[in-house]
């Protein structure tokens, strides 16, 4: 009988555990990031490239749904970022504010100046789980 308790205690102890490791965050809770990767064309000079730099940084004056902004040049050593050189970090509060950004009138303008000088991106978003 009281190897049962143990067992069950155990048991119980382990199912909480799990429950916690592998859940998905709370609505409210974290942040969301947006992260995006720009492999530019070869054929992309380096001033169509700062406008591309200086336009999204812009966006975070112009949308105020995001939070935060950041970005920079690769630099791993690792050889695994598929050709892609910037990396790009924004923040927002809620999945709905990340929704009205991407259809805000002044990212669509920004895909408009983009679209030309890519031969790829990619797009992740996450809550962050700090």
């Amino acid at each position: 009988m009281k190897m049962a308790i143990v067992m069950g205690a155990l048991c119980t102890a382990l199912f909480v555990c799990m429950s916690v490791i592998g859940s998905s965050p709370k609505k409210g809770k974290g942040k969301l990031r947006h992260v995006v990767g720009f492999k530019f064309k070869e054929t992309t000079s380096s001033q169509e490239i700062q406008r591309v730099e200086d336009a999204f940084a812009g966006l975070k004056s112009k949308i105020p749904q995001i939070q935060a902004f950041e970005w920079g040049i690769n630099n791993s050593p690792e050889g695994l970022n598929k050709g892609c050189t910037h990396g790009f970090i924004l923040t927002f509060n809620t999945e709905k504010d990340r929704d009205a950004y991407l259809v805000h009138p002044d990212h669509v303008e920004f895909g408009k100046l983009v679209k030309p000088v890519l031969a790829d991106v990619f797009v992740i978003d996450f809550w962050n789980r700090d």
